[in-house]
């Protein structure tokens, strides 16, 4: 079945059911963001140990094992792949909730990681497969739209939970849904027929090089790692400001952020994903251009709501920003995946996606918890709300590297 053949309920059923994957993919990986008080509490730890529990932890094999995955899907079964990752990093989750120590709850993250490692760029392709190319920028934010709805059902559910019974029972119930959840996906969502290749299949050496040759792919990347970098960092001790410096408890703190990514998050998502299929039609420079003017936009007020001491003015000025900085998720997504062949997409998907987590998801957090605890002897407790504003910083340079990344677009890209 291709976009030729689908019905239009089928593709919706089938963006759905993705949607719903990747919604448990960022609940379980963003949960640990609104536990990290009561964990820290509980095990010792520092900042710089919750940071690589949030990061390097997480991003080690997540990054590195998305390639060779990415291409057993292009080779194999995506649909199979992505029921198989879902399972087991649910099942890591859950064993989450079962540490005792730093180093097993860091050796649970790297399973998570390892499972989800399998989810993302599979799931690309197969939207790819589906939808034809002008409605691929929307139908690519609808399924980004599991970033922030997992993001938010990770801090509002693990929040109540913590709150009300204990940080382990969260790991456990959010990872046994997540299990609950893959054998349903894969009774109904069938393998997208995909055009008969001649030949022998593409190496992953192969397909790398091809990225490697052109310009748009590199700074569509370091763009989106710089972004990545700011948006894990803030994601994953945004929690930890509001409940240090704002003076809210675990669950006012899951009500603030769960309301900021509702909001926010999915406004800046669809909004991407409707300008980069209006304006990438006409132009697709602005695929890069697009994301480029949110996050110089954005920025600032990400500053000036982190700086002041009133908890409804800055989720205020979160808002905006919040919803710019999700801006890029269509466009920038659906980019990459011009960049190479059809056969050859999930492979692209999951290279970018190396550069983007290695550098984005794996130093965020541990970079802004190793600052926060450089400059506690100077500051104190409002160490971490300077080593955030440190952070932010990273938006300018992703929004330098998408400016450079639209020329380049229009050599670069590869019809289909």
């Amino acid at each position: 079945m291709t976009e030729q053949t689908a019905s239009p309920r089928y593709r919706a059923v089938v963006l759905a059911m993705l949607l719903l994957v990747y919604t448990f993919n960022f609940l379980d990986r963003q949960i640990l963001g609104i536990l990290a008080v009561p964990i820290k509490a509980d095990l010792g730890l520092s900042d710089t140990q919750l940071g690589a529990l949030g990061g390097i932890a997480f991003a080690l094999l997540y990054s590195t094992l998305a390639i060779p995955l990415a291409l057993l899907a292009d080779r194999t079964s995506r649909t199979w792949v992505i029921t198989v990752s879902l399972a087991v990093w649910s099942g890591f989750t859950a064993l989450c909730g079962l540490a005792s120590s730093f180093l097993q709850l860091f050796l649970f993250r790297i399973g998570v990681g390892v499972g989800e490692a399998g989810g993302v760029a599979p799931s690309y392709a197969v939207i790819s497969d589906y939808f034809p190319p002008h409605q691929r920028a929307r139908a690519l934010s609808i399924y980004s739209l599991g970033i922030p709805l997992g993001s938010a059902g990770g801090v509002l559910l693990g929040g109540y939970i913590a709150q009300t019974v204990e940080w382990r029972t969260a790991f456990i119930v959010v990872g046994l849904l997540g299990l609950v959840m893959a054998p349903i996906f894969r009774l109904v969502v069938r393998e997208p027929a995909r055009p008969v290749q001649s030949g022998a299949p593409v190496p992953v050496g192969a397909v790398f090089g091809i990225l490697a040759a052109k310009r748009g792919f590199w700074f569509l990347a370091l763009g989106a790692a710089c972004s990545s970098m700011c948006g894990y960092g803030v994601a994953f001790w945004l929690p930890s400001l509001l409940m240090r410096s704002f003076g809210l408890d675990l669950l006012g703190a899951g009500q603030f952020l769960g309301g900021l990514l509702l909001l926010g998050g999915v406004a800046g998502v669809l909004l991407g994903g409707f300008l980069g299929d209006r304006l990438g039609g006409r132009d697709r420079a602005y695929y890069a251009w697009v994301p480029a003017v949110s996050y110089v936009i954005g920025m600032p007020l990400f500053v000036i709501g982190v700086l002041s001491d009133s908890v409804g003015f800055a989720f205020a000025l979160f808002l905006v920003p919040q919803a710019l900085v999700y801006v890029w998720l269509g466009p920038v997504l659906t980019a990459v995946q011009h960049l190479v062949p059809a056969h050859m997409r999930a492979s692209a998907s999951a290279t970018f996606l190396l550069i983007n987590n290695l550098v984005g998801l794996g130093l965020g957090s541990w970079a802004v918890g190793s600052l926060s605890d450089a400059l506690t002897p100077a500051y104190g407790q409002e160490a971490l709300r300077y080593a955030i504003v440190a952070a932010l910083g990273f938006y300018l340079l992703a929004g330098l590297f998408m400016a450079l990344a639209g020329k380049a677009l229009r050599r670069d890209w590869v019809a289909a």
